[in-house]
């Protein structure tokens, strides 16, 4: 990866839907090597998809919810029937593993308390062996962004 494809990711990372004559330009390549770039950086996996951000409160989507999760299990088989129950859920947008106090931390989006109050009881119903439950309200969001560092490539 050169700065060439640098520069080609940080432009579609702030715009996909840029056409290949404007991202040619910005980077400094002609049209043809620019658009060639592209499709290496897409069939190695560097670009998974393109897709469209939608504003989560014109979607009536105004309460963000952590929810930290303790377990008493660890098994393979009870991770992968915690992650069956949980990826069918449109509201919930993350799911993430960790380390430390807390085992499972997921991002939940809902228009208000009574969804998410639903939400909460679909997920407690589902899993087994939940130790402990706990959920934050986000009040302000500092950052959210869709965009990777590429410092490290």
């Amino acid at each position: 990866m050169d700065d060439f494809d640098k520069k080609i990711l940080k432009y579609l990372q702030e715009d996909a839907t840029i056409s290949t004559a404007a991202l040619s330009e910005k980077v400094g390549l002609s049209t043809t090597p620019c658009w060639r770039r592209v499709q290496i950086l897409e069939d190695k996996g560097y670009i998974e998809k393109r897709v469209a951000l939608v504003n989560k409160k014109k979607l009536n989507l105004g309460l963000t919810v952590i929810v930290n999760i303790k377990t008493t299990q660890h098994s393979k088989d009870w991770l992968d029937k915690f992650r069956k129950s949980l990826i069918h859920i449109p509201e919930v947008v993350e799911i993430l593993r960790l380390s430390g106090d807390t085992d499972y931390s997921l991002k939940i989006l809902v228009p208000d308390m009574t969804e998410y109050d639903r939400v909460y009881q679909q997920i407690i119903s589902k899993i087994d062996n939940l130790y402990d439950v706990s959920s934050s309200f986000v009040m302000e969001e500092l950052k959210n962004t869709t965009k990777l560092p590429l410092d490290y490539v």
